[in-house]
């Protein structure tokens, strides 16, 4: 997929990224928006650990996010999520849990705002059904699975990663369904920010658009920085909106992925690089 992009791109005519103080101060914007909902990410995750009794300070809860987004932009497999497991220090399947219930909330949120979208332009619904159906089999297969016999121990390895999307079931968990909508429309708003920067119009549900349908892909554990998988579904975006994608696409993979990426290293070195885990 990734040969297939650099492929795209090279036959594109060269992105002119404009480098006034209008476009200057829509990137100090998009930035300013994408620390907001960093931090909504956070304090998402911090109330989350509240109820599952794994709070260790709201400090604690922000570094390790910033950490972890940090360690899902350099290594594959979102193996940043697997840091913030590793160096929170609790049980290891119970904060597990934790990152588990907050992909539930991502991907509930942004099928929320994609399906606005579509409604919203009229737009084909493509594989979305399929999706749906498949996403129902693997669901009453794993309900079958998981009351086969002679199942009980792998049963109970799982309960405990289990316990925190359970919670979400509750008043707890609209509130937080809440926050994931408020974090991923701040998000969207850093997509329309750089669109104007470049000179894209996208509007506001064109920017939801493009932001639900790029972040529902880098749900799926991918390369470093969701490379390739990311870049794809920014150019179908774009080029379903029909506007220019490849300028686009760098000063957007620069807001998102540089700033929090150099931080979290930061962060890392000064706090946590020489803990023994």
């Amino acid at each position: 997929m990734l040969a297939g992009i650099v492929w795209w791109a090279t036959r594109q005519e060269a992105p002119h990224v404009p480098l006034n103080g209008r476009a200057l101060a829509d990137l100090v914007g998009g930035l300013a928006l994408y620390t907001l909902a960093t931090g909504l990410r956070a304090e998402r995750w911090h109330r989350i650990l509240q109820r599952e009794d794994l709070d260790r300070g709201r400090a604690e809860s922000y570094r390790l996010t910033v950490v972890g987004y940090m360690g899902n932009n350099a290594l594959p497999a979102r193996a940043g999520d697997l840091m913030r497991v590793v160096l929170l220090r609790g049980p290891r399947r119970a904060v597990l849990g934790t990152v588990v219930a907050e992909r539930v909330l991502d991907v509930c949120a942004l099928a929320l705002v994609f399906c606005f979208v579509v409604l919203e332009r009229g737009l084909d619904f493509g594989p979305l059904p399929y999706i749906a159906v498949a996403a129902v089999v693997l669901a009453v297969a794993a309900v079958l699975f998981t009351r086969l016999r002679g199942l009980e121990r792998v049963r109970a390895w799982l309960v405990p990663i289990a316990g925190a999307t359970r919670e979400l079931a509750s008043a707890h968990g609209a509130v937080l369904v809440a926050v994931s909508l408020a974090l991923w429309l701040t998000e969207a708003a850093v997509y329309l920010v750089v669109g104007d920067a470049v000179g894209i119009h996208l509007g506001v549900t064109g920017a939801l658009y493009v932001m639900a349908l790029t972040n529902l892909s880098a749900v799926i554990p991918a390369a470093p920085g969701y490379v390739g998988t990311y870049d794809a579904a920014v150019l179908l975006a774009l080029r379903s909106l029909q506007l220019p994608a490849l300028g686009y696409l760098l000063v957007l993979r620069f807001v998102l992925f540089v700033p929090i990426t150099v931080v979290g290293f930061a962060v890392f070195l000064r706090r946590y690089a020489r803990r023994r885990v």
